[in-house]
């Protein structure tokens, strides 16, 4: 047993050696190759990349609106009130009911008018037969002077007679159809289309011309207009677009983002209101779902010209720095350079830039903070952050 202690004790150490020696080869391949999950990302993002999203500079044709704030206007407001004083006979319409043109909304009570229509036609009849009678005496008179049985002088009064019995039927028929649109106020007709407000006076009420209230109030909103403030600023671009034809006019509600019509400009005022600068515009819309309302405050876009072919970036892409504007452009070696530009606000998802950047370039829109000039980057396209975003 003494005699092979000995020879055991190197093969041991040997074993151990051997194992220190594999865990050194191990880590030492960690170190230099990296583990398989981590060699993508390391090979993704190169020692130094500044991770960053990136877009890119579109050409395309952008319209440009210029923005106000406007009251809608209907195009017709009528207050119905009756034009003769009688007994309210009959209310024919309902509460905000829409109607038509001749519709019957009201009826005052018509036999008065009717009594009178009567009596002037019988004192028509009782005058034409008069004035029958007075012919006759006329033509027997004309006679009797022929043969000297009557003279000059009754003839003349006799023809004066009738030419008075005459004159008094013109009179009658004059007051015949007196009566008569008298009695047609009796029926009082819807004279446009529109839209019937609140009544304001029950049915047996007496009504008078003087009375201070209608009877209710029509209003027209197919179409509606729109009256609209503009900057003094813009009148010269809104006149430049008047020359090329129909200006286009949108309507959004009073938060400015859900559109409710489209239109087109009807007019600009003939003067500036030099107290605020300002100039007053009118768009018609045709508000066929009536989703524009008398009295409601507007946001109104109006379509001055198109940009054709203009370069576009996000807004997002548009830094301010102590010279000007300016965006990251990256290279296609994935480094980035500071450009100054200049650019045009189109609204909340459009810039367009006029100078300084060319349709394709692409531009950093999310992780500046850590840009400097030259810097290398690990860009990833907007489209994809949004995606890996939902």
């Amino acid at each position: 047993m003494g005699s092979n202690s000995p020879r055991r004790r190197p093969r041991k150490e040997m074993l151990w050696l051997s194992a220190i020696a594999g865990a050194a080869a191990l880590i030492l391949l960690v170190y230099f190759i990296g583990f398989p999950g981590t060699a993508p990302a390391a090979r993704a993002n190169p020692p130094g990349a500044i991770p960053v999203t990136v877009a890119t500079a579109a050409a395309q044709d952008v319209p440009i609106f210029l923005d106000g704030l406007g009251t809608v206007q209907a195009s017709n407001t009528i207050a119905i009130r009756t034009q003769i004083n009688g007994t309210l006979q009959s209310v024919n319409f309902v509460e905000g009911q829409q109607v038509h043109k001749g519709d019957v909304l009201a009826v005052i009570d018509p036999r008065p008018l009717q009594a009178a229509l009567d009596q002037a036609v019988a004192k028509k009849a009782e005058d034409d037969a008069q004035l029958i009678s007075a012919q006759k005496d006329l033509a027997r008179d004309q006679t009797l002077v022929q043969r000297s049985f009557q003279t000059q002088q009754v003839l003349d009064q006799q023809q004066a007679k009738v030419d008075q019995l005459k004159a008094t039927i013109q009179a009658d028929q004059a007051m015949i159809e007196n009566a008569q649109v008298q009695l047609s106020y009796a029926t009082i007709l819807a004279p446009i289309d529109g839209l019937v407000g609140f009544r304001q006076v029950d049915v047996g009420n007496i009504v008078h011309t003087t009375d201070p209230n209608p009877l209710t109030v029509l209003t027209q909103i197919q179409p509606a207009w729109v009256i609209f403030t503009l900057p003094q600023s813009d009148l010269g671009a809104i006149r430049e677009a008047m020359l090329h034809g129909p200006v286009n006019v949108l309507a959004f509600d009073q938060d400015n983002v859900k559109q409710l019509s489209e239109g087109r400009l009807l007019l600009i005022d003939n003067q500036i209101d030099q107290a605020t600068s300002t100039i007053r515009l009118k768009a018609t819309f045709a508000n066929v779902d009536a989703r524009l309302w008398p009295g409601e405050f507007v946001h109104i876009h109006i379509q001055a010209e198109t940009r054709k072919n203009a370069v576009t970036i996000p807004p997002a892409a548009v830094e301010r720095g102590p010279s000007g504007l300016y965006s990251w452009v990256v290279s296609k070696d994935d480094t980035v350079d500071q450009r100054a530009i200049e650019t045009m606000t189109v609204n909340n998802e459009m810039t367009i830039v006029t100078r300084g950047l060319s349709a394709g370039e692409r531009i950093v829109v999310n992780g500046q903070s850590r840009l400097e000039p030259s810097s290398r980057v690990a860009p990833k396209s907007a489209t994809a952050s949004a995606a890996d975003g939902a």
